[in-house]
């Protein structure tokens, strides 16, 4: 089956100012070269990564880091500015993903995975399950009107494949070195490649990317899985 996202609206919903490029970098750049509209929410400011010689007001050094590798993915960023460690789903929150969906109209979601192993990830795709929801709800206000319906919801794969069973696969053969551009633009992380509390995030997505490719029978691939609940599921 060739997917083609023309005419979609993506949106990646990540916790981490790296974890969109990590885990579905290729998906949006594949779906850009479709021709749809990507965009990357970041819920946290990336101010509790840092090296083992830490570097001064770090959340600013990872904005500008963020805004780099959107640019080459060709993305329209959104920053919700929380401090590392303390995503949780509250209603403050929930109305703040309800108003970026808004504005950005998506007709997918990105979302990292109930069963990821970081909790700011789990409360992410709590926040993105309930917001993607509560988005078409003219009940749910915000500064934006309501979208006409719930966008759909695919759940990104985790980090090293751990628990994360796939329901299908994004060829991202195309786009893999770009990918790793992406990620290149987060030179805060990457300096942590040595420290003893941390790993080489380039080798990870370079093994995740062509274990889901052997997977899937294609050099490189991204993993997800549809999240079906009444009125979620959609056709391709």
């Amino acid at each position: 089956m060739n997917l083609s996202f023309a005419g979609e609206r993506v949106l990646a919903v990540v916790a981490h100012p790296d974890d969109a490029e990590i885990l579905c970098a290729g998906t949006l750049l594949r779906a850009a070269a479709d021709g749809a509209t990507v965009g990357v929410f970041v819920l946290c400011q990336g101010d509790k990564g840092q090296p083992s010689r830490a570097i001064a007001n770090l959340a600013k050094t990872r904005a500008t880091e963020m805004r780099a590798s959107a640019k080459l993915l060709g993305a329209e960023l959104f920053l919700g500015g929380a401090p590392d460690g303390t995503l949780a789903d509250t209603r403050e929150l929930r109305l703040k993903v309800v108003e970026v969906l808004r504005q950005f109209k998506p007709t997918f979601v990105l979302a990292h995975s109930p069963e990821d192993y970081h909790p700011d990830h789990r409360a992410v795709s709590a926040l993105a399950e309930a917001a993607s929801w509560f988005s078409a709800s003219r009940g749910h206000k915000t500064r934006s009107p309501a979208l006409p319906q719930a966008p759909a919801i695919w759940w990104m794969d985790t980090l090293n494949m751990i628990g994360f069973n796939p329901g299908f696969y994004i060829d991202i053969s195309r786009f893999a070195e770009r990918k790793h551009a992406a990620l290149a633009c987060h030179k805060s992380q990457l300096s942590r490649a040595n420290d003893q509390d941390f790993f080489s995030l380039q080798e990870l997505i370079r093994q995740q990317m062509r274990t889901r490719g052997m997977q899937a029978g294609v050099v490189a691939a991204e993993a997800f899985r549809a999240h079906f609940a009444f009125k979620r599921g959609t056709a391709f």
